[in-house]
């Protein structure tokens, strides 16, 4: 899952800036000292989650059953990575103060990448290696749902699989434009509770594919979404004004209503947590900044959990199964979202630490890892000796796995995702000295020798 860990630049933090005699630098021996380090730590352990969910063919048994008896792996996975994003995307648009830099970082932030994922897939599936999960049977349809990253939403197949999430990404993105441009952008605690009580109340209620369903083809829906939130976007990058913030309201309520009406296999109440989740992120930014009460941030982060349990507890319809078979769900929806939040948490109270530079390095490649690894599963599993192995055979055959895509993810970080990065900050550059910086004027509030408790 995407998102900055600095605010300069992805991954790293800006320096610190010292007072009184200089000193030569001292580099840390064996870690990493960024006061944003524990994110791409977080990050790292995050995209690993996924990967041990995908990857569960090829493990050992005994090591699988154990796992999935308390915890969905790959549920936890997304789960820190929407918090993580919600921590550090919306801090790193506040400082810019630009739609447009912001929307020009993300575009070479996640396309790049996402763009070689898709056509790696469809190289693998002209060679006979995996498939398309069904977009090869619409071509122009399936172009159309995953053009803006939204597959999730359109009715599309998700190819490589983890691009849902991608999805929810973008809405929460199309909500912080329209939110900061609205100057509401610091409500963080209030959006992160309503959309977690919305998932609880009406979560259960709302229906799936329904506009895809019920008023027009998928193709339909595709074209007309993508034509609103690229107008919508366009409009508010490009112009200034009131018809800027009507653009920026435009995209958001288009994702919104997707999100509510249109999800494929993400049930209501689950897109709900997420952005629940997500703006919690953002709550303990404001926390950590100094803007809002750490006393109540956690006390509505703590909420924003109960209620993302709750709701998957009430609202799972698990069908004709064992009484046995529903406890063992309610544990693990239980365990993958409160484990999360108290990975996250952790992350936090740690987060001054020096981390070793390979976890830190592990959430710099989490981008790469996350979309990648589906597609070198479907290329290993037509390998003959990956599977079905004594214990320590599979052991070393997964071992051997982990490292190929390291090795992968290291060297598409380096080549593709770094590079591009660097040229969507030289081209936000350009534009501003082209057309002159686009900022945001918002309400400057002067400081206080306190704690801020009402900007959140």
């Amino acid at each position: 899952m995407p998102g900055d860990s600095r605010m300069t630049s992805p991954h790293t933090a800006e320096p610190a800036v010292t007072t009184g005699p200089s000193r030569p630098p001292q580099p840390p021996a064996a870690g990493t000292a960024s006061r944003l380090a524990w994110l791409d730590v977080l990050r790292g352990v995050a995209a690993l989650a996924v990967v041990f969910n995908h990857f569960g063919y090829f493990l050992p048994p005994v090591v699988k059953n154990s796992v999935y008896q308390w915890i969905n792996p790959g549920d936890y996975g997304v789960f820190v990575f929407f918090l993580i994003s919600g921590y550090i995307v919306p801090a790193s648009l506040e400082r810019k103060g630009s739609v447009r830099t912001f929307w020009v970082s993300r575009l070479f932030r996640l396309y790049p990448l996402y763009l070689l994922a898709v056509t790696i897939a469809v190289a693998l599936y002209m060679a006979h290696v995996g498939g398309l999960r069904g977009e090869d049977g619409d071509p122009e349809t399936s172009i159309l749902s995953q053009m803006l990253m939204m597959s999730n939403v359109l009715a599309g197949q998700n190819v490589p699989n983890v691009v849902w999430s991608l999805s929810y990404e973008m809405i929460f993105y199309l909500l912080l434009t329209a939110l900061f441009m609205a100057r509401v952008h610091r409500r963080s605690s209030r959006y992160a509770l309503g959309f977690a009580v919305a998932a609880v109340a009406i979560g259960g209620v709302l229906p799936q594919a329904y506009l895809t369903n019920n008023l027009w083809s998928p193709r339909v829906i595709a074209l007309l979404a993508d034509l609103a939130v690229l107008t919508g976007l366009a409009v508010a990058v490009g112009l200034r004004g009131m018809p800027r913030l009507v653009g920026g309201v435009l995209a958001a309520m288009v994702g919104l209503i997707l999100m509510a009406f249109n999800g494929t296999w993400l049930f209501p109440w689950e897109a709900l947590s997420i952005l629940a989740l997500m703006f919690t992120g953002t709550m303990l930014y404001r926390a950590e900044q100094g803007q809002y009460s750490w006393r109540r941030a956690i006390i509505i982060a703590v909420a924003v959990v109960g209620f993302a349990i709750a709701a998957g507890l009430w609202h799972h319809n698990p069908g004709n199964v064992s009484a046995h078979a529903e406890f063992v769900w309610n544990r693990v929806w239980f365990m993958s979202v409160f484990v999360a939040g108290a990975t996250f948490a952790i992350g936090m109270a740690l987060r001054h630490l020096v981390w070793p530079r390979f976890l830190t390095w592990l959430g710099l490649i989490s981008y790469s890892v996350y979309l990648l690894h589906p597609l070198l599963i479907e290329f290993y599993r037509y390998l003959p000796w990956t599977a079905h192995h004594s214990f320590w055979i599979q052991v070393l055959v997964d071992a051997v796995f982990l490292v190929a895509l390291i090795a992968l993810c290291s060297a598409t970080y380096l080549l593709v995702e770094r590079p591009m990065q660097n040229v969507g900050r030289r081209l936000a550059k350009w534009l501003d000295a082209r057309f002159g910086p686009d900022r945001v004027q918002l309400r400057v509030r002067a400081p206080e020798p306190v704690l801020v408790h009402s900007t959140d």
